[in-house]
């Protein structure tokens, strides 16, 4: 009798469309939909890559980018995990139409958001929100290898009920010792106790979180200010930016994939700090603070705690940029008011403040 012959595996490309086989609510506005495909092909992808969805609206075809939430580990199926914003348009039709036996086309996989592009032994997955998504593709495919990985794995929510797939991470973190989860929320759930972290991300936060955060890849991903504001917080603390990687949701791929070029203190580069009021001015380096110019040049500013926690130290800048890293003490409003916190701002080029 002749051997029976091994069938052979076939991958799944975007020529074939995908078939909706389930949808799962995850928090509010957060909904993960699972395709397979129709011909039972397997899927091939990087952890953090995403699709491009068609979706068949009335009006006409919409394509939508989401990140790949599922790991090609478990390639028999593939999921994406959408959040409806208020101006969402294709995400709400998938939330009211896409149900299971519907069939749609889809580009891809593509990008580069994934460690597989640059492997190493530790990792600190920073979040927000829904980009949390290419972390949890990411920590599964880690977590499905069978070694033990070593993740710090941080996300941020506005309440912890918003935080996505907690649940499963906090089950892949009871299995193996190397996935140390940290949650941060701005504020708690109504009539529910919250013992973790709250408040915004800052860098009294990563020394407790990951102390050996230098040792680190860091992988982030969330919106622009929250990934800016990473980006402030790494550089203020001497980080090695090479290894700083990034993937923003809602914006072009070919954008997303694009670490900006942040303007940051250079400390060959000198600046000038005009003080409006007394109408001194203090040549110093850029990597020199507001406040010690000030000082130097004998104008005396209020401070209290130096590392931008009390805010007393707040003052108006009237002109100029200044790189500042705070962890707390100023709100976004007195921010875009023009103020800033003098102990923890330095100045790029020349700077004029209201003293």
């Amino acid at each position: 009798m002749n051997a029976p012959t091994k069938p052979t595996l076939a991958f799944w490309t975007d020529a074939e469309e995908l078939e909706c086989v389930s949808f799962l609510r995850e928090a509010p506005d957060v909904m993960t939909f699972c395709f397979r495909s129709p011909s039972g092909a397997l899927f091939s992808f990087e952890p953090g890559q995403f699709l491009t969805l068609e979706l068949p609206l009335p009006g006409g075809a919409l394509h939508r980018t989401y990140t790949i939430s599922s790991s090609p580990s478990r390639p028999t199926s593939l999921t994406v995990t959408v959040k409806a914003q208020k101006a969402s348009i294709g995400t709400r039709w998938m939330f009211d139409h896409l149900r299971p036996g519907m069939r749609i086309r889809a580009r891809g996989p593509a990008g580069k958001f994934s460690m597989m592009q640059d492997p190493a032994e530790k990792y600190l997955f920073i979040s927000a929100g829904s980009g949390i998504t290419p972390m949890v593709s990411m920590t599964t495919f880690l977590y499905d290898s069978g070694r033990d990985p070593d993740i710090v794995f941080v996300n941020c929510a506005r309440r912890p009920s918003e935080i996505i797939f907690r649940e499963r991470l906090e089950h892949m973190a009871t299995r193996v010792a190397g996935i140390d989860l940290k949650w941060i929320v701005e504020e708690p759930d109504p009539y529910r106790p919250w013992t973790g972290y709250r408040g915004m991300f800052n860098q009294l936060m990563l020394g407790l979180i990951a102390p050996d955060y230098l040792e680190r890849d860091v992988y982030c991903c969330g919106p622009e200010p929250f990934m800016q504001a990473v980006r402030d917080i790494l550089h203020g603390l001497g980080y090695d930016m090479a290894r700083y990687h990034q993937e923003s949701f809602g914006g072009p791929p070919a954008e997303a994939e694009t670490v900006p070029e942040d303007v940051v203190p250079q400390e060959d580069a000198l600046a000038e700090v005009s003080f409006a009021a007394s109408g001194k001015t203090a040549r110093c380096a850029e990597t020199e603070t507001i406040l010690a110019t000030a000082r130097a040049a004998g104008i005396p500013i209020p401070s209290g705690c130096g590392m931008g926690i009390c805010g007393t130290c707040q003052v108006l800048k009237l002109s100029g940029q200044v790189h500042m890293v705070h962890n707390g003490g100023i709100t976004d409003e007195d921010v875009e008011a023009g103020y800033i916190l003098a102990c923890c701002s330095r100045p790029i080029g020349d700077v004029t403040i209201d003293l």
